[in-house]
């Protein structure tokens, strides 16, 4: 297969409980793009040990604007979903015991990308902010010497000097998903239905489709894609409520210093 674009998405949190700085794949999806077919195929592979992991995610509103963010706790196993607490930690044993369970799935998770990487002959891969994904992969031993990583956040923000989520790119692009097909507002993709029941909300793989079809918006429609870019951050900012009146400044009065000392003098 030749032509071929791969977009890895990851799904990952702190252990909950555990330390902020030390994250856990619990989900990965390598959605691969055949140019030439226009063919969809997704890889997925799901963590399924027993440890909680804080999901942090965003609430938008129709325009994609972030207007919140939260977090809950998922069980990597069951998917059990409970709130998060700030102040929950995990005694010594009971964190050891999560990182025990962790271990083995540094191995499965190279063998997962190793092979889909070689299945499909893939020399580029497409991330969006994926600095972290790819750090992620390579501690499980899976290096990208010989394959060019392109982050799509990266590439925008050169162009249009802004910080574009995905969620708002999603917006623009006009992505919608419905059956079978993947849809913006000039492409539709037909999928097989395998790769079509991989694919729904809150999944890697649902954000791998949504940034396949951001990225052939942008770079097969550009003019249109930039010019729906432009009026949506339009919106945005119309949005916002207008800031108050600054008060008007006052000119400072000079006042007369009088030398009291000398006063007394001119009295007496």
């Amino acid at each position: 297969m030749e032509n071929n674009i791969g977009i890895l998405e990851l799904k990952y949190g702190n252990i909950y409980g555990g330390f902020p700085n030390f994250f856990a794949i619990a989900e990965i999806s390598l959605l691969v793009f055949e140019g030439r077919s226009n063919k969809i195929f997704v890889e997925s592979w799901t963590n399924r040990v027993d440890v909680d992991y804080v999901s942090v995610f965003s609430r938008v509103n129709e325009l994609g604007h972030t207007i919140g963010r939260e977090k809950e706790v998922i069980n990597m196993r069951s998917g059990r979903r409970r709130p998060f607490m700030e102040e929950f930690k995990l005694d010594k044993r009971a964190l050891q015991y999560s990182f025990k369970q962790l271990r083995p799935a540094q191995m499965h998770i190279k063998r997962f990308l190793l092979n889909a990487l070689r299945k499909y002959r893939l020399s580029t891969i497409l991330t969006f902010d994926g600095r972290r994904d790819i750090f992620l992969c390579e501690r499980a031993g899976v290096y990208f010497d010989r394959i060019q990583i392109i982050d799509l956040q990266k590439d925008l923000n050169k162009e249009t000097d802004y910080l574009f989520s995905l969620n708002k790119l999603s917006v623009i692009a006009g992505f919608n998903l419905q059956n079978s097909y993947l849809r913006s507002n000039n492409l539709e993709y037909w999928l097989h239905p395998i790769a079509a029941k991989q694919i729904y909300p809150g999944t890697a793989a649902f954000d791998a489709a949504r940034l396949l079809m951001v990225h052939n918006e942008y770079v097969k429609h550009r003019a249109d894609f930039l010019m729906k870019a432009q009026l949506l951050l339009n919106k945005i900012q119309l949005m916002k409520p207008p800031e108050p009146p600054k008060p008007p400044k006052q000119e400072k009065v000079k006042e007369e210093v009088v030398d009291i000392s000398i006063k007394k003098e001119e009295e007496e």
